[in-house]
């Protein structure tokens, strides 16, 4: 079941004109269209989903909320700050919520599976690779190119998610609060949770009180860490336990993953070298889809392609029943007036975290003029040709080639 603006009577209206688009294609009706629609897109977003979750997020907007209106800002906004929330990757996270609101549990496992499934099948090649030739697969000549156009992709989300997020001067100052936060180095669940809850303070001391339903589910979810796996040589069961216990406690990005995985697979169990487990992270961040796919490479390392597929099982299974146990109250959230109000400042939260992350994205990746040039090109096609962001892609990364291959 889709999820409708207005739900809390404040959506929609107060949205800024913005420019004229195309209208989008007819909503598909029956559940097995709705299902196949999911899956056409969530290929092709794991396919050219380059950047990281920043990114991810970017592509899901422009192509959920403005290409096919399957969602209000507001919507996709909410399922973004709840993914955020609970352990495993958020963006493909935000994938199965958006599997769920169209077509309930079936959207949920088609939409996660076919997000997911690109970036395995290309980690599981590289890997294979670098088995057998030691060293990793030359793609940082179409990075080159990619690279700027996914600062200029996440901006223009930023840009339109901000307009809908930040409704009032207080969430405005919460906005700032987040980012001295952040910018200190506070924990982003602290930045998170603390803002979803001043601004729910700030309504109580402003109306009547409610009582805040359907919230402390999803804290609970973020205490649901599991002692699975103990020390054990490197066969499936084990491989598989070791990524659920994983994907089960890590929240964030791939460097929080980092942490996680140094901790369990080369200093507890010796299963990988340090070299090894760096190499494994740089293929999940350079390969489109999630950055958790990092696992997929480590578990073909560990025991080839079963291992590889019991690796990506263990790590992306929490992410599919942690959404499965939230994604009925997310509405609910939202219609409560105080959950709402939590909302309000979680929305506001997220976007400062996806706003500083493309900021120290943006240090690497505009880093010469023929990328400062890319990422301006980009922008402008983006914000007055509405240019559909899957060939921007496709075009910067020839460019990256040709530009790199010129300039040697």
């Amino acid at each position: 079941m889709a999820l409708h603006p207005g739900d809390n009577g404040t959506m929609s209206s107060a949205l800024p004109d913005l420019p004229p688009t195309p209208s989008p294609p007819p909503a598909p009706t029956s559940r097995v269209a709705r299902l196949r629609a999911l899956a056409i897109l969530y290929l092709k977003l794991g396919t050219i989903a380059f950047g990281g979750p920043a990114a991810h997020i970017a592509l899901m907007e422009d192509e959920v909320v403005r290409r096919r209106c399957w969602l209000s800002r507001q919507d996709f906004l909410d399922l973004f700050s709840v993914a955020s929330l609970i352990p495993g990757p958020s963006s493909t996270e935000t994938a199965i919520y958006v599997g769920y609101t169209q077509a309930g549990v079936p959207g949920l496992i088609v939409a996660g599976t076919c997000f997911i499934l690109p970036a395995m099948v290309l980690v599981i090649a590289l890997a294979w690779a670098y088995q057998n030739y030691g060293q990793l697969a030359a793609i940082q000549d179409i990075l080159y190119g990619i690279k700027p156009v996914v600062i200029a992709l996440v901006l223009q989300a930023l840009w339109r998610l901000g307009r809908s997020a930040v409704k009032t001067w207080f969430l405005a100052v919460i906005g700032l609060a987040a980012l001295a936060a952040t910018l200190r180095g506070v924990n982003l669940m602290v930045v998170l949770f603390g803002a979803g809850a001043l601004t729910l303070l700030a309504r109580e001391f402003s109306a009547r009180p409610h009582r805040p339903h359907c919230i402390l589910p999803l804290a609970l979810t973020g205490t649901a860490a599991t002692t699975l796996g103990v020390a054990a040589p490197a066969g499936l069961w084990s491989i598989f336990l070791v990524f659920l216990k994983v994907g089960s406690i890590v929240f964030g990005s791939g460097y929080v993953l980092l942490a996680f995985l140094q901790d369990e697979l080369v200093t507890h169990r010796h299963w990988l070298s340090s070299n090894q487990l760096l190499d494994a992270i740089v293929i999940g961040q350079v390969t489109p889809g999630p950055v958790f796919t990092t696992a997929t490479f480590i578990g073909y390392l560990l025991h080839g392609t079963p291992g590889a597929l019991v690796a990506t099982l263990g790590i992306f299974l929490p992410a599919f029943f942690f959404v499965g146990i939230t994604a009925p109250i997310v509405r609910r959230l939202r219609q409560s007036p105080a959950a709402g109000a939590f909302l309000d400042g979680l929305n506001v939260a997220s976007l400062v975290l996806m706003a500083v992350v493309t900021w120290q994205l943006g240090a690497s990746a505009i880093k010469d003029i023929p990328t400062a040039v890319i990422a301006v090109v980009a922008a402008a096609l983006l914000l007055w040709r509405n240019i559909n962001s899957a060939w921007l892609i496709l075009a910067s990364g020839v460019a990256g080639l040709v530009l790199m291959h010129l300039g040697r």
